[in-house]
């Protein structure tokens, strides 16, 4: 899945997924300065397509193209410049001792646009210090976007509307101890323009905060056990955050935005794996409307269905067929609900897809899935695991 117009979701996880985005697409082709032959795509095993050795080996600079497929922002895409201080395997070798895959930096820059004229542009990178006991990551975007506005709790006739300006997400890691469970710290800032396609109109959404300005300082403990960090096949990953934005430091109006998730997965036998979700985040205070919390399921356009509170559910199901060729199946449920103006609203969303193990050594799998909800239908391009 493209998770670049979920950016058009809150400016904040939109450079998280923007963010999320660069790395799969850097997994899936990073670059070296000797030129690749024949030999380097397929496995020597079973004489089928496999970027394992290629993946393994690449450092330098690569364009990667970004493919969008998300209904709330319509077809489009772009590209992004990806540079690797050095290679996948020579990360491995450095980190031979504690037995931990541990990535290498990666530093990008990019854009693109799609067919309602949303246009963005993205600098970010992720960096590791002291033995990968700290690390950074972060990214700046200059955005255009258009969307629709729903209204709180997503049951009214939609009004078109445009974010213009600038967002950063930046955030400070360490690890703790030898553990899988990390401490961050954040700092969120926003700085986007809304404009209303027919202004007059927008009163019948009642009171909407339309603050400019959003500055939001937060901390999250995450942690992950996953066997693989592209498309695991047990363990699990999950975090708490936290954010406060206050005029104190530089935000317009003063609320919180919290969320808390777990994603895990259960080998049941060698061919089938089945995977859970559950994702549920909360608003208050004085929240501008396009940073009130969103379901986000295959099949939802981003920002369909928005409130104070959100939670989803969501469970997936991989069955091998061959060692290269997967079934997908998943469905979940979600509700927006939490304004007193607002009785809730939820959704169904389901589907199926297909994947194939790309690079065998790193456990990547890309594919396709094809989503319907009670809110539209969406197809979706996968690399590496579906959830952010």
């Amino acid at each position: 899945m493209c998770h670049l117009p979920s950016l058009t979701g809150t400016a904040a996880r939109a450079l998280s997924s923007a963010a999320a985005l660069v790395l799969a697409s850097a997994a899936m082709q990073p670059a070296r300065a000797e030129n690749p032959t024949l030999n380097d795509f397929f496995d020597p095993k079973d004489g089928q397509l496999d970027l394992s050795e290629w993946l393994l080996d690449r450092k330098g600079l690569l364009p990667v193209p970004i493919v969008i497929t998300e209904p709330a922002v319509g077809l489009g895409g772009g590209v992004m410049a990806l540079f690797f201080r050095e290679s996948m395997r020579e990360a491995a070798s450095r980190s031979g001792e504690t037995g931990r895959l541990t990535p290498p930096d990666i530093y990008a820059i990019g854009g693109g646009a799609t067919e309602n004229g949303t246009k963005f542009g993205a600098a970010g990178g992720m960096v590791s210090f002291d033995e990968h006991r700290y690390r950074w990551r972060g990214a700046v975007m200059r955005t255009s976007v258009n969307l629709d506005f729903y209204g709180v709790g997503g049951q009214l006739a939609p009004l078109g509307y445009n974010l213009d300006g600038w967002t950063s997400v930046q955030q400070g890691m360490k690890r703790l101890g030898d553990s899988d469970v990390w401490l961050v710290a954040r700092w969120n800032y926003l700085d986007l323009k809304s404009r209303f396609d027919l202004e007059g109109n927008a009163v019948r959404f009642g009171e909407l905060v339309r603050s400019n300005r959003s500055s939001g300082l937060g901390v999250s403990l995450e942690i992950d056990t996953r066997d693989n960090i592209f498309t695991p096949s047990s363990g699990w990953t999950g975090s708490l955050d936290l954010t406060w934005y206050d005029p104190d430091w530089g935000s317009d109006t003063r609320f919180q935005s919290h969320r808390a998730h777990a994603f895990a997965y259960w080998p049941i036998t060698r061919e089938f794996v089945l995977a859970g979700r559950i994702d549920g985040r909360a608003a208050d205070g004085k929240v501008p409307f396009y940073m009130l919390p969103s379901v986000e399921l295959r099949g939802v356009p981003a920002l369909r269905l928005q409130d104070r509170r959100t939670a989803v559910l969501e469970t997936e199901a991989r069955w091998n067929l061959t060692p290269r060729w997967a079934l997908i199946g998943f469905i979940g449920t979600g509700r927006a609900w939490g304004s007193v103006s607002s009785d809730g609203t939820d959704t169904v969303a389901r589907g199926i897809g297909f994947r194939y193990l790309i690079a065998s050594r790193l456990g990547l799998y890309a594919g396709i899935d094809a989503a319907r909800s009670t809110q539209d239908r969406a197809v979706y391009l996968q690399v590496g695991g579906a959830w952010r």
